[in-house]
């Protein structure tokens, strides 16, 4: 097969696979036959109400849970029955960002972000070339020496996001990672999932409750100029996003999966009163 033939292939399989996914914790139905696909380069943004399931898609999406029902399949491989140094091998594939950060307080920022390459045998020199290239990237390679507790909470989140990528991963999993930030910081971490996107090709799930996370993230890209420096851009008469889409959940099943102009116009009601409860708060 040629390197053509190969690349064609390789976009058409789903980065992540959920094929009528349920789970249950007690009697409580958490997901109730969900299924859905996020391919390459594409961001899923999955909102619904607090304990609605969007954090147990992550948990299901690491192997760290198994579903009560159904498949889910990363790189078009079945997980769900993989037993734990398996799923090992999956999730090196993968950078996780939690809403808290989860950083190492003992390490400087440069030690949390080489933490993983350390782990996977990478020589120093690889290591230091990484790691400055990607706190380049988040814009703090000046607070390398730095402890996390010298840090505010936007960088912490920022490190966090520089750890989940230093190695590459073909797909990151962002868990409400702009929660509890003013909207200015809010904003610098959309813009780097922007660039994941737009200049990584990374594959997401994006989990939110905050409406301005979609507003930004699905309605701009991220172009690269011959210099290599990054600019904005408005989604408009020059060009419409496809790959980007928003997913709700409702009571553990997908009440919306569609482009974010279907999704402001929807006439749900569950769906009209997130969007008008937004709006008031």
């Amino acid at each position: 097969m040629n390197q053509k033939n190969v690349a064609e292939e390789s976009a058409s399989i789903p980065r992540i696979e959920f094929c009528k996914v349920s789970i249950c914790y007690d009697d409580e139905v958490v997901l109730d036959d969900v299924s859905f696909v996020v391919w390459p380069a594409e961001l899923k943004l999955m909102l619904g109400e607090s304990g609605g399931g969007k954090s147990t898609v992550i948990k299901l999406a690491l192997g760290l849970q198994k579903p009560d029902a159904g498949k889910i399949l990363i790189d078009g491989e079945d997980i769900t029955p993989l037993p734990e140094e398996e799923l090992d091998r999956i999730r090196n594939k993968m950078g996780v960002v939690f809403q808290e950060g989860a950083l190492f307080d003992s390490l400087t920022v440069f030690e949390n972000v080489a933490y993983r390459l350390q782990e996977h045998g990478e020589d120093e020199a690889m290591i230091e070339r990484k790691v400055g290239e990607i706190l380049e990237f988040v814009g703090l390679k000046d607070a390398a020496d730095k402890l996390p507790a010298e840090l505010s909470g936007g960088m912490k989140r920022r490190v966090a996001i520089a750890r989940a990528v230093v190695d590459e991963p073909e797909i990151v999993l962002f868990d409400e990672p702009t929660t509890g930030l003013d909207p200015p910081t809010a904003g610098t971490i959309c813009e780097l999932g922007l660039k994941l996107r737009d200049v990584l090709g990374v594959s997401s799930i994006w989990v939110t409750h905050r409406i301005e996370d979609v507003r930004f993230l699905a309605s701009k890209r991220v172009a690269l100029a011959p210099d290599h420096r990054t600019r904005i851009e408005d989604e408009g008469d020059r060009f419409c996003l496809v790959n980007t889409r928003v997913v709700m959940l409702h009571h553990g099943r997908i009440i919306f999966e569609g482009p974010d102009e279907q999704f402001w116009q929807s006439d749900d009601p569950v769906i009209r009163e997130f969007l008008e409860y937004d709006m008031i708060t």
